[in-house]
């Protein structure tokens, strides 16, 4: 619907500085037409974008809703030439092509992209591809909400520019509300190394994977993250790792790669894999299991903290490659946007002082300077 980048007339360049906001994007899609630049009527093709980036440099996308295309958002890295992106405030939901896997709510590479604020939703039903799918270097998935895919986030390899670059060998995923809901296609949740066969080309680096809040209500297994070589690096700390299902439900690695797994809450009983672990776990001793978190209301998808929850005052020191860059300062807030957190004290996405009662909530109206009529709770 929108294309950036490529073009014949006038002479080729490289799009910069463009920012994309407040817009509703939708259809770009079979069985949807359009009239070309001669007139005629043509169908979109399956992998047709609400927003499609062939290259660009410096590009935000911000405060949109992307919805009932091939794919959200489509970019392209173009031999390296397109970076830094930043996807801010979307509401992203209902894309996908029925009965194929290879159109996804977003499909990015690039060299230096940041996802945040973002409310991601369901895929058209019957879509089978997965919600954030990335190949860029420097990739940052942070204070989004994710619900459902194939996989909440598929992380795999780049072409050979964007693979060459440092930071692609670095992946920070935090402070994000990641959901699971029961039928949908893939037990996995998160999916980090690479898909096209070639090994070594894949990510083979360090996936951080923290302050995460993952709900899962499938009435099935459900596993955490797939590294797809024994070359592959995670290190999950300060998460709370729910299931709403018995604790051998969950599982934390699907076989191999190398997983630290350091001050996280999980759901009691919890196993190291469901399809057999070739690669390792190293388990400090320092992760906590019960059968709740403590959530505020788990009904109503309030993820926050109630005040006695054994994630409260939890939390350990941050890794030293995500400091001093990416701290976690902020939580997620329904929807689309983010405020400050206060402290980083509390496992998951979310702080117990950030939580939506935190603060004066005013039941009564403001139709006089009476404060004495006002009620207020925490």
């Amino acid at each position: 619907m929108i294309k950036i980048g490529g073009s014949s007339i006038p002479a080729d360049t490289l799009p910069a500085h463009i920012i994309l906001e407040n817009l509703e994007i939708r259809s770009a899609r079979p069985p949807y037409d359009f009239n070309d630049d001669s007139g005629t009527t043509r169908t979109y093709a399956d992998n047709a974008a609400a927003i499609y980036v062939e290259k660009a440099e410096h590009l935000t996308i911000r405060n949109c809703v992307l919805h009932d295309a091939g794919n959200g958002i489509f970019i392209g890295d173009f031999g390296g030439q397109t970076i830094d992106v930043r996807i801010k405030g979307n509401w992203i939901f209902d894309n996908g092509i029925v009965g194929s896997a290879f159109q996804h709510n977003t499909y990015t590479a690039a060299i230096g992209i940041v996802y945040e604020d973002n409310l991601f939703g369901s895929l058209r039903a019957g879509a089978e591809g997965n919600n954030l799918k990335d190949r860029s270097a420097g990739l940052v998935v942070r204070y989004n909400w994710i619900e459902n895919g194939n996989r909440q986030l598929d992380l795999v390899d780049a072409d050979a520019e964007v693979a060459s670059e440092p930071s692609y060998r670095q992946t920070y995923v935090y402070g994000n509300v990641l959901i699971e809901s029961d039928g949908e296609g893939n037990s996995q949740i998160v999916h980090y190394g690479g898909d096209s066969g070639d090994t070594s080309q894949y990510r083979k680096g360090d996936l951080f994977f923290y302050n995460n809040t993952v709900v899962s209500t499938r009435s099935g297994n459900t596993t955490l993250l797939r590294l797809s070589t024994g070359d592959e690096h995670a290190d999950v700390r300060n998460n709370i790792l729910y299931v709403s299902e018995a604790g051998h439900r969950l599982a934390i690695l699907d076989s191999a790669g190398v997983l630290d797994l350091r001050n996280n809450w999980l759901k009691e009983g919890w196993s190291d894999s469901h399809s057999g672990l070739s690669g390792t776990i190293n388990d400090d001793g320092s992760n906590s299991a019960g059968s709740s978190p403590g959530f505020a209301d788990e009904s109503l998808q309030d993820f926050h903290l109630s005040p006695g929850s054994e994630t409260v005052g939890a939390s350990t020191t941050p890794h030293a490659a995500t400091l001093p860059l990416h701290l976690v300062a902020r939580h997620y807030v329904k929807h689309l946007r983010s405020a400050p957190r206060p402290t980083t004290d509390d496992l998951g996405a979310f702080e117990l002082c950030a939580s939506s009662g935190c603060g004066l909530l005013f039941a009564d109206g403001f139709e006089s300077a009476d404060t004495s009529a006002w009620s207020a709770s925490h």
